[in-house]
């Protein structure tokens, strides 16, 4: 395990070094590899994730997200600060990342080229978490590199992300080539492309699609995009449900083999029955942070 100061950006201002510190050691388990539970998909989604075939009927309140989020292991739980003002009362000790931008999937990308906009400022979320005595970890935000709108992006990320470090929280960057530039958004190059923009703009972590080649992954494939991140970490989208095996199998070998460091999981947890979510989400933790093997995480199920 490196030090942890190694991931310390120096923006991070001198009365809030501590602080970054120890939210960071805490949310990466004192590894740097952080297990973000994705909850953010009902905007970007709307209810296509949580409700239909094969789709446990407990994902159909949001309640669900929360409770999987109290009773699992996990690093941080990423979802809107509308929904979290929702539920905050009833789990306020829940390691909360704010997403702070986010849009329908209604208009096509071959339609009409994304747009993402900050809801909120990070000064208003950190006002927000101490009048509701939050554990709030970080912010996040989504960039769509290739997008005819991605400077207005751009340079709000980057903001955002500076003014995470001063107010001493994490920030992620949700990195996706999206747009009619955009011939092929699991392009293993272009990933790399990506995880190195969200470098520049100073993000601690950076979540990216899945490269493939020829419409296969393997863990080789990370690679450019490890070392094009430095020290940003590189953690992979979760996708649609899998079973288990395969699921953990997939994620072993990003973080193991592949050197990603972490996982962001949403439908592969949420869409199972709370006992089922809770179970796989220990599971993840257990490979993502705790170097468990996947017969030993699937003995938690």
């Amino acid at each position: 395990m490196e030090p942890i100061d190694r991931w310390i950006p120096a923006d991070v201002p001198a009365d809030r070094l501590e602080a970054f510190r120890e939210t960071f050691q805490r949310a990466t388990d004192n590894t740097g590899r952080l297990m973000l539970m994705a909850g953010d998909q009902k905007v970007e989604h709307l209810n296509q994730d949580f409700f239909g075939t094969g789709i446990a009927a407990d994902d159909a309140n949001p309640a669900h997200l929360f409770r999987i989020a109290a009773g699992a292991r996990i690093g941080v739980f990423a979802t809107q600060m509308g929904l979290i003002s929702r539920y905050a009362p009833q789990f306020p000790h829940i390691p909360y990342l704010v997403k702070l931008n986010a849009k329908t999937n209604i208009v096509p990308f071959q339609q009409k080229d994304p747009l993402s906009s900050a809801w909120f400022t990070v000064p208003e979320v950190v006002d927000f978490a101490r009048t509701a005595s939050l554990n709030l970890v970080g912010v996040g935000y989504t960039i769509y590199p290739g997008s005819e709108y991605e400077a207005a992006m751009l340079r709000e990320a980057a903001r955002i992300v500076h003014e995470a470090h001063r107010h001493g929280l994490i920030a992620v960057l949700w990195a996706y080539p999206k747009g009619k530039a955009v011939a092929d958004e699991h392009d293993p190059h272009l990933i790399a492309g990506a995880a190195g923009l969200a470098a520049c703009l100073g993000a601690d972590f950076v979540k990216v699609k899945v490269p493939y080649r020829d419409r296969s992954s393997s863990p080789g494939l990370l690679s450019e995009a490890i070392e094009a991140a430095g020290t940003t970490g590189v953690i992979c989208e979760g996708g649609s449900r899998q079973e288990p095996g395969e699921f953990l199998g997939t994620l072993y070998e990003e973080i193991h083999e592949g050197k990603a460091r972490g996982s962001g999981t949403g439908r592969n947890i949420h869409q199972r029955p709370l006992r089922d979510a809770i179970a796989l989400a220990n599971a993840i933790h257990a490979v993502t942070v705790e170097d468990k093997t996947v017969e030993e995480a699937l003995a938690l199920l």
